[in-house]
C-alpha cells in the first residue's frame, strides 16, 4: 500500500457496538476487518494490504462530524445493500456536477455517503 502526500489516508469512524458496525459495513459494502481483539477493528484495503480506516469503540458517533464519501460503480445496487444492512437514508440519490450522490447513517449515527458516476 502506498501513501500518497495530501491525500486522505486513514478514516476513523466511531463505533460504541463495534460488531454491529462491522456487520452493517459487512453487509452494506463487502469490507473486511483485521480485529484488535474488540478494542478496534482496522478497514482493510480493496486490495488486502494495510488499512484505510477503523471502527473506534471509544469514539462518539453522530452528524456534523466529517463526511466520508464512498464511490460506488453501481449507485442503486448500493443504495439497497444500505438499506438491507439497516442503514438510514439520509438523502435520497440526488444529481450533482459529475455525477450521482446519497447520504446516510449508519446503526451508530456516523453519517457517511456514497457517490457514483451515473
Amino acid at each position: 500500500m502506498t501513501n500518497t502526500h495530501h491525500a486522505i489516508d486513514y478514516v476513523e469512524l466511531a463505533a460504541p457496538d463495534l460488531r454491529a458496525s462491522q456487520e452493517f459495513y459487512r453487509r452494506a459494502f463487502g469490507w473486511e476487518f483485521n480485529d484488535y481483539g474488540g478494542a478496534y477493528a482496522g478497514i482493510r484495503d480493496a486490495d488486502g494490504e494495510g488499512e484505510v480506516g477503523g471502527l473506534n469503540p471509544d469514539g462518539t458517533a453522530g452528524p456534523g462530524l466529517p463526511l466520508v464519501i464512498i464511490y460506488s460503480d453501481d449507485l442503486d445496487a448500493t443504495l439497497q445493500s444500505v438499506r438491507g444492512a439497516g442503514g438510514e437514508i439520509i438523502a435520497e440519490p440526488y444529481d450533482f456536477p459529475g455525477g450521482r450522490r446519497f447520504h446516510f447513517a449508519d446503526p451508530a449515527g456516523n453519517q457517511l455517503a456514497v457517490w457514483g458516476k451515473s
